[in-house]
């Protein structure tokens, strides 16, 4: 079905949709409760790593809407699996079993680590840390959670209370205590927070909205053996790092760690609102019939689209061409102006420049490219594209970069 001919459909189902950007823009200000600072463009449609506006204009996403456009925007293997189920059963919970769910998690074990092959099935990256947050504390029989001070792990209460960037821990909520913030990768501050009070250790292996950085692979090695020595149980949040954008399916693979759990999310289902809880099987055994529960989580129309993006990861090797177009962005950006360090790995990149971030990232919209910034960096740069993206697209926004560098040096 053409871009059009799917418009059609769509606005004989639900009557006329609003004609440009403008008209978007005035229903969507009037109607819903603010979120984020938007950017000035309303997008209908898109297409491996490009997005379109209502106003007809093209756009390299470098963003993939907060890393969930994993298999390039409307990939047809993902698209055609929702449509076939869409025809099939929207909905049913989990009360009951489904095929096409079996097949979700059946695929989804299949690319979890050894000893992690249980999943929880929600609906987000928050709902999946909230479940791993209530598993280990029910485990271990302890409260205290230890965190990042660069952390995220979601805007629920339970999820923000392991969060450590403090923009997001609004002292207006009740935020639940026993948490403790380190710094990410200072091991000796890991340690003497660490006690026998510790129910886990949560991180974002690469920290994305505190801004991304990576820890050497012996801070992970440390941190693994300190929570075995105090009971700990350790938990990777992969929302962001996980299935393949780091350019292997989960980050432990780069330094040889296997947490007890894992959350992930974003692009599971390549956007189709979706997340789970990896957890180590022997906990696993231990969750009794009740204890964990979701309505929507793994209902059909998701269980299609993760069943399906996780064949597209396996078949296009997605994580190997995030680590080799990736590997080849890094050290082309390295060399632009006013560019002060890279980091990341993949596809999960930063950029660091000796200017704020947010001017750079508005006037590449201007130049039909879309990237993002990061809360804990000002001067950052986030990138977290498609792993589709060829290296032809990688490299080709870079003479646009350079230009809105040295115009934004210029104006300071």
């Amino acid at each position: 079905m053409s871009p059009d001919e799917a418009q059609a459909a769509l606005e004989a189902a639900i009557g006329a949709l609003p004609a440009d950007t403008a008209a978007i823009r005035e229903i969507e200000d009037a109607c819903q409760v603010p979120t984020y600072a938007k950017l000035p463009i309303a997008l209908v449609r898109g297409e491996g790593s490009y997005v379109w506006d209502a106003d007809g204009r093209r756009y390299l996403d470098l963003y993939g809407g907060h890393a969930v456009a994993l298999t390039g925007h409307c990939h047809p293997q993902v698209v055609a699996a929702l449509q076939a189920q869409a025809g099939r059963l929207l909905f049913f919970s989990n009360v009951v079993y489904n095929d096409v769910r079996a097949q979700a998690v059946k695929a989804l074990a299949a690319l979890a680590p050894e000893g992690l092959r249980s999943v929880f099935l929600c609906n987000s990256g928050a709902e999946a840390n909230e479940t791993a947050l209530k598993l280990v504390r029910k485990h271990t029989g302890r409260k205290r959670i230890v965190s990042m001070t660069e952390g995220f792990h979601g805007r629920t209460l339970g999820a923000l209370g392991a969060t450590g960037i403090p923009g997001y821990r609004d002292p207006a909520y009740p935020i639940p205590t026993d948490h403790t913030y380190v710094p990410y990768g200072d091991a000796e501050a890991l340690s003497a927070a660490l006690g026998d009070d510790v129910a886990a250790v949560i991180l974002e292996p690469i920290p994305s909205m505190g801004g991304i950085q990576v820890a050497a692979a012996a801070y992970f090695r440390t941190l693994r053996t300190l929570c075995d020595e105090h009971g700990a149980l350790l938990i990777f949040d992969e929302v962001q790092t996980g299935f393949g954008r780091t350019g292997a399916l989960w980050f432990g693979d780069h330094v040889g760690v296997t947490p007890d759990l894992i959350t992930g999310a974003k692009g599971m289902a390549s956007g189709f609102p979706a997340g789970v809880t990896f957890v180590r099987e022997d906990l696993a055994a231990q969750v009794q019939v009740g204890e964990q529960g979701t309505t929507f989580g793994g209902g059909p129309l998701a269980s299609a689209a993760i069943a399906a993006t996780a064949a597209c990861l396996v078949a296009e090797d997605l994580p190997g061409n995030a680590a080799r177009v990736g590997g080849r962005l890094l050290s082309a950006v390295e060399t632009l102006p006013h560019v002060v360090r890279t980091s990341g790995l993949g596809l999960l990149i930063g950029i660091e420049l000796d200017m704020p971030a947010k001017p750079v990232c508005r006037a590449l919209v201007d130049e039909g490219i879309l990237t993002g910034t990061s809360g804990g960096n000002p001067n950052q740069v986030r990138l977290l594209p498609p792993l589709t993206l060829s290296e032809e697209e990688a490299l080709g926004w870079l003479p646009a970069f350079e230009r809105v560098l040295l115009a934004a040096a210029r104006r300071r």
